[in-house]
């Protein structure tokens, strides 16, 4: 069963939706890769309270780290990679270069790419934290401009310090 429904951001409505209980997407307006709306399921805000809160301590500076129950459905590769997007630290960055060599595939940096603009979770699986391999900003399912917002409000500087 689905649940869904939509909390304000400093980045723009997020849809949340649930799979049998259990947050299963994180979906910005106009991204890439979002599912249809009739996919979300029925609207309920009860499954999204503890995410709700994550995600506003996240927004205020108050949270670094994401503690919550998820459901990431993907290949066994893209849950490798999604799994490895958990490991970057809060303000930093990693290439799609480290991300295939952490997976133990130097050779995959555009399978990386793939599953990375595929992540169901943005923000709190975070995606906006792989940048190409000059250190440039590239691909981002939310657009160029949520990421680099992103990075920015991560390293505590001004959106258009950074890149």
């Amino acid at each position: 069963m689905k649940q869904h429904t939509v909390t304000d951001s400093p980045y723009g409505p997020l849809t949340l939706v649930a799979t049998d209980g259990v947050l299963s997407g994180l979906y910005m307006t106009a991204q890439r890769h979002r599912p249809d709306e009739e996919t979300f399921g029925e609207p309920d805000p009860a499954p999204f309270g503890d995410t709700i809160r994550q995600l506003d301590a996240y927004f205020a500076g108050e949270l670094k780290e994401f503690d919550l129950p998820m459901r990431l459905e993907g290949t066994p590769f893209q849950r490798g990679v999604w799994n490895q997007l958990r490991k970057i630290p809060y303000g930093e960055t990693r290439t799609y270069g480290q991300l295939a060599e952490a997976l133990g595939n130097i050779g995959a940096s555009r399978a990386v790419g793939l599953a990375n603009g595929k992540n169901p979770i943005g923000i709190i699986v975070p995606c906006h934290r792989v940048i190409g391999s000059t250190g440039s900003l590239i691909g981002y399912g939310g657009g160029l401009d949520r990421k680099q917002r992103l990075l920015a409000f991560e390293c505590g500087t001004p959106d258009d310090a950074l890149f």
